[in-house]
């Protein structure tokens, strides 16, 4: 297999079909729903290149029985997910700090630029955020507005809003609020 072909499978959840594209390996490449293919299958070519392909293969147990376990209740199930991701530096490190948001909590845009030292760099953490090929398992939807509100999701608010609520959030509150400093 070449490095710009991937495997894609299908998986059923209580809020639609995700897609998920995995390497050889098992690792995750990308996650998405089967109503946004058109944006994962952009994603993947904006982080791989115009070349990239996708075979159709069953997912992987290390992939798939994680991700059931999660919305089955175990909320940390998806933590053990390998995944491996293209991007920039910096979209890079926006993603790795968007996994250590805890299930159940939220954090700002603004409070996730001040974790990574960047004070001033929220709209590019948003920017960042947005790119994430790998929703779910690098947890974008964690990420809220400053006042609580819930902001753009690429799966759509209504499945941002009910994983909130899977994970417990009080919505409309600040409560459940994170902070990475």
């Amino acid at each position: 297999m070449s490095a710009t072909t991937f495997l894609l499978g299908t998986l059923p959840t209580p809020i639609g079909t995700m897609l998920l594209v995995f390497d050889e390996d098992g690792a995750l490449r990308a996650l998405d729903w089967s109503d946004h293919e058109d944006r994962m299958r952009r994603l993947l070519r904006l982080h791989y290149g115009a070349a990239v392909t996708v075979q159709d293969a069953a997912p992987p147990p290390v992939i798939r029985e994680p991700i059931a376990a999660y919305f089955a209740g175990d909320l940390g199930a998806i933590d053990a997910i390998l995944v491996r991701h293209n991007g920039t530096a910096f979209q890079r490190e926006v993603w790795a700090a968007l996994r250590g948001i805890p299930a159940g909590t939220t954090l700002s845009y603004g409070a996730l630029a001040r974790s990574l030292g960047r004070d001033k760099a929220v709209r590019a953490v948003g920017l960042a955020n947005g790119a994430n090929p790998i929703g779910l398992v690098v947890p974008c939807h964690r990420v809220i507005g400053a006042n609580a509100s819930l902001t753009g999701y690429g799966g759509g608010l209504h499945r941002k809003q009910w994983l909130l609520a899977h994970e417990g959030v009080a919505l409309g509150s600040r409560q459940g609020f994170f902070d990475l400093g």
